[in-house]
């Protein structure tokens, strides 16, 4: 394999159909089990890869070297084999800060929830932090580290005005299922759904039926693959392909 993506279950996939839109290169879909993943990762046997659910934390110690974004986030979504060295990139950042601001949303002095606590949610975190958020707060069903528990958040986080799903439950298969019941957030504005398959999550239909914005997570997946293919091909693209090949994803997947 010389490009593509690696993850535990990848059947839900769009990655191929987006990077091949991006460059001139076949980019493979390649899943790997937990006893798959540590041989993979030794062999280097690839030019540049994606990583996605649940490794963007496990590859760091296989890394040679990773740049100032990944390792503020502390994890990686981007890896590049530079002659037989691994370079660690964090392409998450940037691709959902695009789907916040093309989305128009501000959050600009606003409290907002970030659910879950997994390779994406510190890059989420750090985009409204970034963004003039004047507090952000982490939702986890464990509560561990700087997480509140979702009783917690429940009991005194509702008066939140942004609300950002970096879990992956809603995802495709299990569309039916929402990590969070958004009745109680009246001051709610804007809820962010990472998950792109399905096009409409149970979460952002539910947003939109409170009058709340909902956004799905299909720009920022086509936003942070742009990005990813400019390290994988050491030259810049322009952002204005992001929206055509969202336009032509939708489309070809009948989203």
């Amino acid at each position: 394999m010389e490009y593509g993506l690696i993850g535990e279950k990848l059947g839900h996939s769009y990655s191929k159909l987006i990077h091949e839109k991006l460059a001139d290169y076949t980019y493979d879909l390649c899943p790997l089990s937990r006893e798959e993943f540590p041989g993979f990762m030794e062999r280097r046997d690839f030019k540049a890869i994606n990583v996605t659910i649940p490794y963007k934390k496990d590859v760091i110690p296989y890394l040679d070297e990773m740049d100032e974004n990944a390792a503020a986030i502390g994890a990686v979504n981007t890896i590049v084999n530079k002659n037989g060295r691994l370079i660690g990139h964090n392409t998450d950042f940037s691709g959902f800060e695009y789907m916040v601001v093309s989305n128009g949303i501000s959050l600009s002095g606003k409290k907002a929830l970030v659910l879950g606590t997994g390779g994406a949610s510190n890059a989420v975190a750090a985009v409204f932090r970034k963004l003039g958020a004047a507090s952000v707060i982490l939702v986890s069903r464990s509560g561990k580290g700087e997480a509140v528990t979702y009783e917690q958040c429940l009991s005194a986080h509702t008066d939140a005005q942004i609300i950002a799903n970096t879990t992956p439950v809603g995802m495709f298969p299990n569309v039916d299922a929402s990590p969070l019941d958004l009745t109680p957030f009246t001051s709610c504005e804007a809820v962010l759904d990472v998950i792109y398959n399905p096009a409409k999550t149970r979460l952002t239909i539910q947003a939109e039926a409170l009058g709340m914005k909902g956004v799905t997570g299909l720009s920022m997946l086509i936003a942070q693959a742009k990005y990813a293919c400019e390290f994988f091909l050491e030259r810049p693209i322009d952002d204005a392909v992001i929206p055509e090949i969202t336009k032509a994803v939708e489309k070809e997947c009948g989203l």
